[in-house]
């Protein structure tokens, strides 16, 4: 019927036809003007270029930059306000331990100045950290923390689930409610998709502040994936922080008969927490669309010595400096030995990939561990399209094979360290609300460094000439798949 429709008007065809060509221009040139990274701006053309309007919708959804004004607009009055109330407490604090510590952290100075600068991330010096390996070390501790709490508990996650771990530290957040303790929970509503209607009516109802970064309100047209709050923070009485790969699930747990899941998480107690209160506010703000009366109280800090580690925070997103990717690329160029990363996802953007091709040309012990196979086909095609550039370029490649590694943690030299929420791709660097603890310390960097070493007992290790030997369909998949790196 449509055919014998279109050949009696013919004219109604071809005037569709020029429709969609000067659309597809008018949208080549918005792509063009809005995207301003090189890779990026090719792949969404090549996408609406040879995939006729399943590329355009694919462009809609994740490509459009829909609520970036209003990130920009909400974050810059309202994280002024903030930063007022902390102020002189991060002046203080950084030049402090600058003047205390500058030999212990100078072969890192352009990094601390940078995020300093950049992000006003204070360098603090009295901090007692621990490492907490897998869900099994972080949710004891957590729940032993949170029964002491006097005054407020603050959780911001990506992933909240419904299950036997998110519905025990729900049961003890609103028992700590019931106290008296103010309890405030920023959820990533994409992330934690499985949280249930019926668990955040119970927290709402026990008079604990829920909200989600970013509501969608239509899931399948969720374009703000984009802008995943992909940081995983617990921040109680403005001491006590537990922060780094760890979501609340039971996924992490690592119970019988499931998927062994390898990851970092930090316990921080002392000045460190400051900045970590600091981002939970500049996020709540924005999550709750109103500016809430913020007293000083909430950023006070325990002036008892709590411990002597150095540690400075990385946080990134859509309303700051891309500080993770160029912190991250700024530690790695001042490496001298060595550089151990650990990366579930590895799609690096290529002024990260420069550096760690330039660190081990120069000779340094560059490693990477990643999972032998990722949670989705394209993301893993991607990233092992990069592995034969890092392997010609002397880097040592090594396949988790015990289950999933899921720990994102960098390694340099003998006494800096980084554990973060922060994965190696794109869209971990540049789009979303990331938080990365950068220590300087030894013991740290020497427990993570066990760690790593432990770790290779369950890799195996990808030579360059084993690595060229797999079929050429894979590779050119795998090349094909790379296309799409700056938008997955």
């Amino acid at each position: 019927m449509i055919k014998e429709f279109l050949s009696q008007y013919p004219y109604i065809l071809i005037g569709a036809e020029v429709l969609y060509c000067i659309s597809i221009v008018l949208l080549a040139a918005k792509i063009i003007m809005d995207t301003k990274a090189t890779s990026k701006t090719l792949a969404y053309l090549l996408l609406i270029i040879f995939l006729p309007v399943v590329g355009i919708i694919i462009y809609f959804v994740f490509g459009v930059n829909y609520r970036k004004n209003k990130f920009y607009t909400f974050s810059v009055a309202r994280n002024e306000r903030i930063y007022n109330l902390a102020q002189k407490y991060i002046q203080e604090t950084h030049s402090k331990t600058l003047q205390d510590r500058r030999e212990e952290v100078k072969d890192f100075i352009n990094t601390i100045n940078f995020l300093y600068n950049a992000t006003y991330s204070p360098l603090s010096q009295e901090n007692h950290v621990e490492v907490l390996l897998n869900g099994e070390e972080k949710f004891p501790r957590v729940f032993e923390a949170i029964k002491k709490a006097k005054y407020h508990i603050h959780l911001e996650y990506y992933i909240y689930e419904n299950d036997d771990i998110g519905n025990k530290l729900a049961d003890l957040l609103i028992e700590k409610a019931g106290e008296g303790v103010m309890v405030r929970f920023l959820y990533d509503d994409f992330g934690s998709g499985k949280i249930g209607k019926k668990l955040l009516s119970r927290l709402r109802a026990s008079g604990i502040e829920v909200f989600p970064v970013n509501k969608i309100k239509f899931r399948i047209l969720a374009n703000r994936v984009n802008y995943r709050d992909h940081r995983k923070i617990i921040i109680i009485d403005a001491v006590e922080v537990f922060t780094g790969g760890i979501n609340v699930s039971d996924k992490y747990i690592n119970c019988e008969n499931q998927l062994y899941w390898r990851d970092v998480h930090l316990y921080i107690k002392g000045h460190g927490a400051f900045y970590f209160q600091f981002l939970f506010w500049s996020n709540w703000v924005f999550a709750v669309k109103n500016i809430p009366e913020i007293s000083g109280e909430y950023f006070r800090y325990d002036s008892s010595h709590t411990g002597k580690t150095i540690v400075q925070v990385a946080a990134s997103g859509p309303n700051t400096k891309p500080s993770i990717m160029l912190s991250t690329n700024s530690a790695i160029l001042s490496a001298k030995e060595k550089v151990y990363i650990t990366t579930p996802y590895f799609i690096p953007v290529e002024t990260v990939l420069n550096a760690i091709k330039q660190a081990a040309l120069a000779g340094l012990d560059v490693r990477l561990m990643v999972p032998k196979t990722g949670d989705s086909v394209v993301v893993n095609a991607a990233a092992y399209s990069y592995y034969e550039e890092l392997l010609q370029n002397n880097v040592r490649l090594f396949f988790y094979e015990k289950g999933f590694i899921h720990s994102k943690t960098m390694i340099i030299d003998d006494h800096f360290s980084c554990v973060g929420t922060a994965n190696m791709d794109a869209r971990s660097q540049e789009l979303n609300f990331e938080v990365n603890t950068f220590i300087f310390d030894k013991a740290i960097n020497l427990r993570l460094k066990e760690v790593f070493l432990e770790d290779m007992r369950y890799c195996e290790e990808i030579t360059l000439e084993k690595w060229q030997k797999r079929p050429k369909g894979k590779v050119f998949f795998e090349h094909l798949a790379r296309l799409l790196s700056p938008l997955i």
